[in-house]
């Protein structure tokens, strides 16, 4: 019993701990300029999302926003300034790049969230605001919803755990982007969805900090909503 125990504590502390050794400083211009560039990108990424969650299900005009969603957190992310891939620790002494943890932690975090799946699909008023996202799948385009939910977390892991983890500077970038995260997400009226952010937020910046890149946030990301879009309208459906 006492192995099983130790390898969870020592995962935990390679997956979301202990940084890698990294030295991403770069000169006070470019981290000034950083700064405008995620905050405008900000703006209009939280405006562009709260007008895409309100386009009623089952309109094409979704997917034009969903993808326009993308392309500003993608560009965003981007025209800030350098983003890195990041390492991970290995069991040896050396490092590689980061895949097994993210997803082992976006294994865990879809069990967690399909267990309160189960919980909230029983309230009617948590479970409202769930099965409005989820309504533009049920009526809509399942396979580019999909593709629309794979690129945007993409885009959002760019820029919120690339180039605003990286504006943010040294004094509590995890604490910071997630609040930010769920603030933007916020702007779409939904509770549940901004309360998803602040748990993902939590997760994805943990591994950020640990990792120094935006690969293991987004594979986590990636997993994880997919996996939502799939499963929560059969557990909702089940238990409703």
């Amino acid at each position: 019993m006492i192995q099983p125990v130790r390898e969870l504590r020592n995962f935990a502390a390679a997956a979301l701990v202990e940084p890698v050794p990294r030295d991403h400083s770069e000169p006070d211009a470019a981290f000034r300029r950083r700064r405008v560039v995620t905050a405008v990108t900000l703006l209009v990424g939280s405006l562009v999302l709260g007008g895409t969650l309100r386009i009623p299900p089952g309109d094409d005009l979704f997917y034009l926003g969903g993808l326009a969603l993308a392309a500003v957190w993608i560009a965003g992310g981007l025209a800030a300034g350098q983003l890195h891939v990041g390492w991970a620790h290995t069991r040896g002494e050396g490092f590689a790049r980061p895949v097994v943890q993210p997803l082992a932690l976006a294994a865990l975090a879809v069990a967690v969230f399909t267990a309160g799946a189960v919980v909230v699909g029983q309230v009617d008023w948590l479970a409202g605001p769930i099965n409005n996202v989820l309504d533009h799948a049920r009526y809509g385009s399942l396979a580019l919803v999909w593709a629309i939910t794979v690129i945007n977390g993409i885009g959002e892991e760019l820029f919120f755990r690339g180039a605003l983890f990286a504006a943010v500077g040294r004094r509590h970038p995890i604490t910071v982007t997630t609040v930010v995260y769920a603030l933007a997400t916020l702007a779409t009226g939904n509770l549940m969805l901004a309360f998803a952010a602040l748990v993902l937020g939590v997760l994805t910046g943990a591994q950020r900090r640990v990792t120094g890149g935006v690969l293991a946030p987004i594979i986590t990301h990636v997993i994880w909503s997919t996996a939502m879009l799939l499963l929560l309208p059969l557990v909702l459906d089940l238990v409703r």
